[in-house]
């Protein structure tokens, strides 16, 4: 196959010192609560983290007050720069509303890094986010992930060695798109619509493999959708369905068992609850709000236990936005989702609820050996919190990723402005 990935990431760290936060309670998304705890920031990694650890001579050393510190929240479901603000047509990038199956379009060229939300995802504790396309499409493209950084192209945000995801859409949105224009009008024409693409891309995915083999004559013609499903067959890019029903999401799972694809997660996922032994026993998360639904005929039997349940049941639960403002309060969301399993008997511990925010949509993104908690050898991605993270009343003092502070809510000079909200400047002609 030709380059995988022709516009490789660019990202830099930014410059970074030895840290030590104290007496803070830690929430590390891969065991107990350590309270009145410490963590030790070296060289963009996490070096330590424990009851204790040692600071180094050279260390800024934090005292947290006993507030709290958790891994940097992970938000696996964003359209940031492709639906930038303030908003309008000329900002719309993220639906390439052309055919019901579009494949080749990859979201990452859609991106516009001067998005003023970018620095406000930084500000409610986001430290990674997966840009994908609209959901009007079967086959939507490519989605990209980014660093939560300032970078002056998107290549500068990209995250080094991160798998692409393949944004699929099912039910609704694609027959509402196409159906008086020559698309799928009926649900079944929008599993007839993606059975077609995924036999194309058997029969690419079949050549190119003979070839690599034998590389015997010319190598078959490229196409950069089928490249894309490919990719997606070899499991090499992440399947990211946005579904709602339960049915729907049982009819998907029996099409990528047809043609031999893993589907990573199912977003927005509103009937997850009433199928999370099959989400646990295949191996794919729920991507979900925790109060949204009854907008929309398929998101009609929606329910706030949602999280809760699907938790029970054994599968990933992952707190995602599908919205820039959410996004920014994605920690009140897995609050809420607390509470609502709280209600009907089903309680959720916040060291459970912290890895819905953190090490399972690192999972869903293919990154869980890089970030999602707080172990040593992880990439330093850190938020210092003003008190509990999941009470409505908290929010992130502090950002570091990779170690270097990106965000600190008590210095202006330390937060983020977009070159977009800097200004006009005049220009001078004479």
């Amino acid at each position: 196959m030709p380059n995988a990935d022709p516009f490789p990431s660019t990202y830099v760290a930014f410059p970074s010192r030895t840290t030590v936060i104290r007496n803070v309670n830690v929430l590390t998304a891969a065991g107990p609560m350590i309270r009145n705890g410490a963590i030790l920031l070296q060289n963009g990694k996490i070096a330590a983290v424990g009851a204790t650890v040692e600071a180094p001579a050279d260390a800024l050393v934090i005292d947290g007050a006993g507030k709290y510190v958790t891994p940097g929240i992970i938000d696996d479901h964003s359209h940031l720069g492709v639906y930038a603000a303030p908003g309008g047509n000329a900002l719309s990038d993220g639906n390439e509303a052309t055919s019901p199956s579009t494949p080749q379009v990859w979201a990452e060229h859609s991106v516009w890094p001067q998005d003023p939300q970018f620095p406000r995802n930084l500000a409610g504790g986001v430290t990674t986010l997966q840009v994908l396309p609209g959901s009007a499409n079967l086959i939507g493209g490519r989605s990209v992930v980014l660093k939560v950084v300032p970078g002056r192209t998107v290549q500068a945000m990209k995250f080094p060695g991160a798998k692409y995801g393949l944004k699929m859409a099912c039910g609704e949105n694609p027959k509402r798109v196409y159906g008086q224009r020559g698309g799928p009008q009926t649900r079944m024409g929008n599993v007839a619509g993606y059975r077609a693409a995924w036999i194309r891309a058997v029969e690419y995915r079949r050549k190119w493999d003979k070839w690599n083999a034998d590389h015997k004559g010319d190598p078959p013609a490229r196409d950069l959708g089928n490249e894309t499903l490919a990719e997606a067959l070899r499991g090499n890019i992440l399947v990211h369905n946005h579904c709602y029903r339960a049915d729907e999401m049982a009819q998907m799972i029996d099409i990528s068992h047809e043609f031999g694809y893993k589907i990573r997660s199912f977003h927005h996922a509103v009937e997850a609850y009433k199928i999370g032994d099959l989400l646990a026993k295949e191996g794919i998360g729920a991507s979900i709000w925790a109060d949204w639904g009854s907008f929309k005929m398929e998101a009609l039997d929606a329910v706030k236990a949602n999280m809760a349940l699907v938790d029970h049941d054994g599968a990933r639960v992952i707190v995602h936005s599908d919205d820039p403002s959410g996004s920014q309060r994605l920690n009140q969301e897995a609050a809420k989702a607390m509470e609502a399993g709280a209600e009907i008997g089903l309680p959720v511990s916040e060291d459970q609820a912290i890895k819905w925010l953190t090490i399972n949509p690192a999972w869903a993104l293919g990154l869980d050996d890089k970030i999602g908690s707080l172990e040593a050898g992880k990439n330093a991605d850190v938020v210092l919190w003003t008190g509990d993270p999941f009470s409505v009343y908290s929010k992130p003092e502090k950002v570091w990723i990779d170690g270097a502070l990106l965000y600190d809510r008590t210095d202006p000079s330390e937060q983020w402005r977009t070159d977009f909200e800097l200004g006009f400047v005049p220009f001078n002609r004479n």
